[in-house]
């Protein structure tokens, strides 16, 4: 007859800790970043951020804000099929998805990302088709 025999260490560490890998509180407001920002008075080709530091499994919200002076279609793939995103606010209205292909603005307007990072890595995005002109950064996933 086989009898099962448990490891004292094992036991112990089932019982009395927890493991944490995330450093996020999903159960907190998520964190505001700051405004990316497409386009302005100088140039029609800035962007206000290049870079943005994220943690995983901490809830964000990112506002993407076109001037209006050029078309803009933000894209990052592995990025967005890295993150779980919790909604999508635009023109009134809260969009529920999977995930994003892109946000396109085709004149002046806004909308807010609310996502949560779940893999760690360096992930580009840029305005399709401007990239030649400066108009790339990215998310830096630890």
């Amino acid at each position: 007859m086989f009898k099962p025999v448990i490891n004292a260490t094992a036991l112990a560490l089932m019982i009395g800790s927890t493991v944490t890998l995330a450093a996020g509180d999903l159960t907190s407001r998520p964190q505001e970043l700051p405004d990316l920002v497409l386009g302005n008075d100088q140039s029609d080709y800035a962007m206000s951020h290049k870079s943005y530091e994220l943690e995983t499994g901490k809830s964000y919200s990112l506002k993407v804000i076109s001037s209006g002076y050029k078309e803009y279609a933000i894209e990052a793939p592995a990025f967005f099929t890295s993150i779980y995103l919790r909604k999508v606010e635009a023109g009134g209205m809260e969009i529920k998805a999977t995930t994003l292909t892109q946000l396109e603005f085709e004149e002046e307007g806004e909308a807010e990302v609310y996502f949560v990072p779940i893999k760690p890595g360096d992930y580009p995005f840029y305005a399709a088709g401007l990239e030649g002109k400066g108009m790339v950064g990215t998310f830096r996933v630890r």
